[in-house]
Parts: structure tokens; C-alpha cells; sequence
């Protein structure tokens, strides 16, 4: 679904900017009066000669379109036009094709995207197919998967639809997308010639991500497979233990009833000094014994004696 911010009242789009920032990803469609005033040939163009940047702050919802003529030669070797913004204002870069009747008419765009500490967005037409990525496809599934937003991290790579640009000039623009305040850019026009490097290598490595992107394809249903069992040996895991520690406390349980109480009551009454207590008495003891028995039988006598006297 893509908005019109120009249609929008405050309230909606404060909160259009707050899901923005929360990551919603939501695209917004260029002003109706933009590109009325660009098919009617009434717009303000400034020359960029190819090899130099423009910076400047566009108003939201308002365009500032560059010219950039182009020749033979540099054609051949390729254009790249790059918008960068240090403040991380949201905008797009416009390509428009003049019609006969000496208006404008908006050919291909692309979303400014944050690339490190910059928002950027760029056009490559080297004479090979380029690819964008569009973060947003698929966003509302993969918030639901959180693994699926690796699986389908390229799945928004699609094909750029203009790969060349022929000798002549070229009309860009850059359209303010910020929901509130304006939007700073920088806009450079360069001929791929100084970059034949840095050319050959966007080249091999977007084959490189293509190729990846269909490796990805089939490592999902491998890794998803994988995670299955995973998660099915996990729970197993988790059963078996507790299954072990069940069945370790019933052993427990059981051993502790062989334990018999009538042993530990007899015992306790040997313990306590009963008949058989004798048996543990020290020889110490046994002496004390007969003394004392000895002593009330000599008192006795004496008792016993006094009396037959009298």
C-alpha cells in the first residue's frame, strides 16, 4: 500500500512518521503537483555536469531536477547518479524522459534506503543488468518470522529496467519524502570510465547475490527440516529426564522402606536401662553396687544388736 502524504492531515501523518520510525515500512507516492508541473513542462532545472555534486534541502513534497548531459563516449563507458544524506532525510531520485511536447514524464524512481550512517539511493546504467533491493517486500511476514527475515533478505532484488543511457542529456530530480521537515541531499553525476574498477566489481558481485539468493532458497527448507529435529530431539531430551529422575525417586522411596520401626523401638529400650542393662555395667560399677549392699547389711546388724541388750 503506498500513501499520499500530500493528502494526508497532520494527525494521520505524525502517525505515519511514528510507524515509520518504529520500522514499518511504508511507501509513499510522489506528489500529484510534482509530476503535473513536470508533464507540463513548468519546472526549474539546474545543469549537473557529469563529475561534479549539487547539494542543496528540498521542501517535502517537492522536487529539484538537475540536468546531466551526456556524450558518446561517456555513454559507452556509463552514467552513475548517486544521492547521498548525511542527515538521513528520506527522499527519492527521479529519472524523467522529455516527451515531444516538451514536458517530463517520470520514467523510473527509487527510495532513498539507510546505508551505514548515510541515506542513499543510486542509478547505474552500465550497460549490464543492475539490481535494486527493496527492503520492504515481504516485511510483514518476516516481523512475524523473525528467521525468515534472513531467508528472505533477497528476495527483494529486482531488476533495474534501464541499463543504458544514450548521448544527450538526462533530466534527474530529487523529491523531498520526509514527513514533517525538509530534506538535505547531495546529488554527484559520474562517468563509470574513472570507476572501471569498482564497475567490474558491482558486476561480479551482484552475481554473486543472485546466486545466493537461490542457495538461500533451498538452505531454508534444509535448515527448516533441521530445526524440526531439533526441536523434536529437545523435547525428548527434556521427557527422558524427566522421566530418569521419576524413576530414580521411586527407587529411592522404595529402599528407604525396607527400614523396619520395630528395630529402632528395641534399641531405644536397651538404651533406656532395662533388665538387660547389666549387661553394659563397667567393673567400676559392680564394686560400687556390693559396697553399698554390704553397708546396709553391717547397719543392720548393729541396729539389730543394740536392741537384744536392752
Amino acid at each position: 500500500m503506498e500513501i499520499d502524504l500530500s493528502n494526508l492531515g497532520t494527525v494521520n501523518t505524525m502517525f505515519a512518521a511514528l510507524f515509520s520510525k518504529l520500522g514499518v515500512p511504508i511507501k509513499t507516492t510522489i506528489s500529484a503537483n510534482v509530476l503535473e508541473e513536470a508533464l507540463n513542462g513548468t519546472i526549474t532545472v539546474k545543469s549537473l555536469p557529469l563529475g561534479s555534486s549539487i547539494s542543496g534541502k528540498v521542501d517535502k513534497q517537492s522536487a529539484h531536477f538537475f540536468d546531466v548531459t551526456v556524450s558518446e563516449e561517456q555513454a559507452k563507458a556509463g552514467i552513475v547518479v548517486r544521492v547521498t544524506s548525511a542527515a538521513q532525510s528520506k527522499f527519492k531520485l527521479l529519472y524523467f524522459e522529455k516527451d515531444v511536447g516538451g514536458g517530463y514524464n517520470l520514467s523510473l524512481q527509487e527510495d532513498s534506503e539507510k546505508t551505514g550512517k548515510v541515506t542513499s539511493a543510486g542509478m547505474y546504467f552500465l550497460h549490464f543488468q543492475v539490481y535494486r533491493l527493496d527492503s520492504s517486500v515481504n516485511a510483514l511476514e518476516m516481523a512475524k518470522d523473525p528467521e525468515a527475515a534472513f531467508f528472505k533478505r533477497l528476495e527483494g532484488l529486482q531488476p533495474c529496467e534501464v541499463m543504458e543511457l544514450k548521448a544527450g542529456t538526462h533530466t534527474f530530480a530529487v523529491y523531498g519524502d520526509n514527513f514533517f521537515k525538509t530534506a538535505s541531499y547531495t546529488i554527484d553525476a559520474l562517468c563509470a570510465a574513472t570507476y572501471e574498477s569498482s564497475t567490474h566489481k558491482l558486476k561480479d558481485v551482484e552475481q554473486q547475490i543472485l546466486r545466493k539468493r537461490t542457495d538461500l532458497r533451498q538452505f531454508e527448507s534444509d535448515y527448516r527440516k533441521a530445526l524440526a529435529q531439533f526441536q523434536e530431539v529437545t523435547n525428548r531430551y527434556t521427557q527422558e529426564k524427566q522421566s530418569v529422575d521419576e524413576l530414580l525417586k521411586q527407587r529411592e522411596n522404595i529402599q528407604l522402606a525396607f527400614t523396619s520401626n520395630k528395630s529402632v523401638n528395641l534399641g531405644s529400650k536397651i538404651s533406656d536401662g532395662g533388665t538387660n542393662s547389666r549387661i553394659g555395667s563397667s567393673p567400676r560399677e559392680e564394686d560400687r553396687k556390693n559396697k553399698s549392699a554390704k553397708k546396709r547389711w553391717f547397719n543392720l546388724s548393729l541396729k539389730f544388736a543394740a536392741d537384744k541388750k536392752v
